[in-house]
């Protein structure tokens, strides 16, 4: 592959093609079904579906085939196909449902209006993950361009991955046949450590969300007649949390949600580490003199992609400060959202939490813990050995540096399931959100520079993927 020619090329398609048509689509606000369950009455998901399926139409493409398929109920699936020159197949993956607005974004930033600024577009969705479909299709027509062979290409975009991707497995039983079984598998939906190489997610946690709910009374009393008698159900629901993390380190506190960390990912957070810096916690925006949890940094890797952790998202039966009376609430509702360790079982983990909360409550207040999902995590297979190298050659025609291995804290559920499917496959996970990206919060944006570069990287893992078998018969 001429390198210089192919980064030419996708330089030119992102700058004249895909940004604007990104912009369109941060204007559409597509949540997911779980902040939008009248998605479908809505119609921004149809929207979001119909302009990137009008995108893919105009590209000059051989083979192409474009389709959306729906399935009664569910959110509708982007599915285009690429003849290829090999037998097997590639599988490349990304979402078009996006997280809901938040609050605290910055003057002249908004999430449904795309924003340019040094380099990054800012908007909900453009980088979580709007830019897959575009990315992909370019780094194979860059290809055929000159071209160069590639394996028969499936590019698969769901509709439900921010809501725990609980459409996708029934499109992907339906799909069976279409998709075949893959060698490979793109997925464009993670981490950077930093915008300065390519960076392949060696791991995901798990995710176990649910709802804790504590009640203590029917109705508010005076909390001038009832304290000291009726039990606080703020103070009960602390003392249930201080069952499952300790408040001082944050560690999380039954050993059945604790694994072993494999030595080689200690090596690689290690290695990441040591690039990173203090980048590993610079990339925040803290407060005040809030420091991170710990001074190592490959501790600091290791707590966010290898060890649980939990966070409290979001509160019910509290008012506002501004309704705040001299009132003892009768009920205290905390949504939980509990990270789990890669390899951690995900139905065990939830029915351990639940006895964990829910047993012996303090002075018998009535407790209950609604598990709403508990997915689990993935741990990737060892690389074959020419993935590796092209991951490297890629990462160095495109940035100047060698490729990266980390973990990542967060979740894609679309990995796990393939994993389960294909447990022979490869996969190449990677993506865009890097320092103060933001997915999720505000002033979320695209690195415009690096999506350039993580194209050219995908176009020559492609190519390699191609060839690998004759490489290896001759070496």
């Amino acid at each position: 592959m001429d390198h210089e020619r192919a980064g030419n090329l996708i330089e030119a398609t992102w700058d004249e093609s895909i940004v604007p048509r990104l912009c369109d689509y941060i204007r559409i606000p597509n949540k997911s079904p779980q902040f939008e369950p009248d998605w479908a009455a809505k119609g921004h998901m149809d929207a979001a579906v119909a302009l990137m399926e009008r995108w893919c139409r105009e590209q000059p493409v051989t083979g192409m085939t474009v389709e959306v398929i729906r399935l009664e109920g569910r959110t509708p699936v982007l599915l285009v196909q690429v003849e290829g020159q090999r037998q097997d197949t590639v599988l490349l993956y990304g979402h078009m449902d996006k997280q809901p607005e938040f609050s605290g974004w910055s003057d002249g930033l908004s999430p449904w209006e795309p924003v340019i600024r040094d380099g990054k577009l800012y908007g909900r969705g453009g980088a979580d993950d709007g830019y897959a479909i575009f990315g992909s299709l370019t780094a194979i027509r860059a290809l055929q361009e000159q071209g160069i062979p590639h394996a028969r290409c499936v590019i698969l975009i769901e509709g439900c991955e921010e809501s725990g991707s609980f459409d996708l497995p029934c499109y992907m039983d339906s799909l069976a046949d279409r998709i075949g079984q893959p060698s490979l598998v793109i997925c464009l939906d993670a981490e950077c450590g930093n915008y300065d190489q390519l960076w392949c997610t060696t791991s995901l946690r798990g995710n176990l969300t649910g709802t804790l709910r504590v009640k203590v009374l029917e109705q508010g009393v005076h909390s001038g007649g009832a304290s000291g008698i009726v039990p606080s159900s703020f103070r009960v629901a602390r003392a249930l949390l201080s069952r499952l993390e300790d408040e001082l380190s944050g560690k999380i506190v039954p050993p059945g949600l604790h694994v072993e960390i494999p030595e080689a990912r200690v090596s690689q957070a290690g290695a990441a580490a040591e690039t990173l810096g203090a980048m590993v916690h610079g990339r925040f925006g803290w407060a005040g003199g809030t420091c991170p949890v710990a001074s190592d940094p490959t501790e600091l890797l290791l707590n966010n992609t290898w060890r649980p952790t939990l966070c409290v998202t979001g509160a019910s039966g509290i008012p506002a400060l501004v309704d705040a009376g001299n009132t003892l609430r009768p009920r205290t509702e905390l949504k939980l959202s509990l990270r789990l360790a890669p390899t951690t079982d995900p139905a065990a983990a939830a029915a351990l939490v639940r006895a964990v909360l829910e047993d012996d409550p303090p002075h018998g207040a009535q407790v209950e813990f609604e598990v709403e999902q508990s997915l689990g995590g993935w741990d990737a297979p060892a690389l074959a050995p020419w993935l590796e190298s092209s991951m490297q050659r890629a990462s160095r025609e495109a940035f100047g540096a060698g490729a990266m291995y980390l973990g990542t804290g967060g979740t894609i559920p679309f990995i796990g399931m393939l994993g389960e499917r294909f447990p022979e496959v490869q996969f190449l996970v990677t993506g865009v959100l890097g320092p103060k990206s933001n997915a999720h919060g505000p002033d979320e944006f695209l690195h415009i520079a690096t999506a350039k570069k993580l194209t050219a990287c995908v176009a020559r893992i492609l190519a390699d993927h191609c060839v690998r078998d004759e490489r290896r018969a001759a070496a």
